[in-house]
C-alpha cells in the first residue's frame, strides 16, 4: 500500500476529530470522564497521535486504535491534546449513556479506524478483541463516527471510524494484545515504554516551568504603588 496515501488518510481522521469538536456533539445526559487524580499536567507533552496509536494490518485493512484515556492523551503535544481532549469531552455523554445501556460501569474507550486496502472490504466490528491480564475483552458497544462504520464496509482508501467501548477491567498501564481477523499485535508493550519516558519528561518540564515562573515573578516592592512624596 502507498504509505503516502495512508498518512493522508490519517490526516483526514485528524480533520474529522476537529470537525466533530466544532460541531458540538456533546450529549445532554450523563457524563464520562476518567478519574482526574494523579494525572500528568497537560500542555507539556510532545507525542503525536501516531505515537500512541496501536496499528494492526490485515490483508484488507490497516486498523488504528487510539486510547481515549485522559492520562495518556495528556502526553500529546498541546494542539493534539486539546483536539483529543475536546473530542473525549464532547462525546462523554454518549459514552456514559451507551456504556450504562450495555452494563459497563467504568468503560475503557478507544478511537478505532479501519482504512481499506481492498475494494468493498467488509469487517466484523466485534472481532477487534483485546487480550490482557489473562482475560479476553470484546467490544461491548460502538459509537459510529463516520457513516461507513454503520455499513461495516469500506472501499479501497476509505476509512470507517468509531469509538469502541470495552469493559473497564482492562488496565491501560499493563501490556495487552490486539487481535482482528487472525492478525495480532503486541505493540502496546512498546508504546507503554514510550509513555513512561514521556510521562517522566512531562513532569520534569512542568517543574521547570513552575520554577521559571517563580523566579521571574515580580517582587512585592516592584508592584506596590508608592505614595506621592508631595
Amino acid at each position: 500500500m502507498d504509505s503516502t496515501t495512508y498518512h493522508n488518510k490519517a490526516g483526514l481522521v485528524a480533520l474529522l476529530l476537529a470537525t466533530l469538536v466544532c460541531a458540538g456533539l456533546a450529549a445532554q445526559e450523563g457524563h464520562f470522564f476518567p478519574e482526574q487524580s494523579e494525572l500528568p499536567p497537560a500542555g507539556f507533552g510532545t507525542l503525536g497521535q501516531n505515537d500512541i496509536g496501536i496499528q494492526l494490518r490485515t490483508p484488507d485493512f490497516v486498523i488504528n486504535a487510539i486510547p481515549l484515556d485522559e492520562g495518556i492523551i495528556r502526553l500529546l503535544a498541546p494542539d493534539t491534546y486539546r483536539s483529543m481532549h475536546r473530542l473525549l469531552e464532547s462525546k462523554s455523554g454518549d459514552i456514559a449513556n451507551t456504556a450504562r445501556r450495555y452494563g459497563v460501569s467504568t468503560p475503557t474507550v478507544f478511537l478505532v479506524s479501519f482504512f481499506g486496502t481492498q475494494t468493498r472490504a467488509r469487517f466484523d466490528a466485534e472481532a477487534l478483541t483485546i487480550t490482557g491480564q489473562s482475560r479476553l475483552y470484546r467490544p461491548r458497544a460502538f459509537i459510529p463516527m463516520s457513516p461507513s462504520f454503520g455499513d461495516r464496509q469500506v472501499n479501497q482508501r476509505e476509512t470507517a471510524t468509531a469509538i469502541y467501548i470495552y469493559d473497564g477491567g482492562l488496565r491501560m498501564s499493563d501490556p495487552f494484545t490486539l487481535t482482528f481477523d487472525g492478525a495480532t499485535t503486541n505493540e502496546w508493550e512498546r508504546i507503554l515504554r514510550l509513555l513512561d519516558r514521556e510521562r517522566a519528561a512531562v513532569y520534569a518540564r512542568a517543574a521547570a516551568a513552575e520554577r521559571d515562573t517563580t523566579e521571574t515573578a515580580p517582587m512585592l516592592d516592584d508592584v506596590t504603588e508608592r505614595p506621592d512624596p508631595r
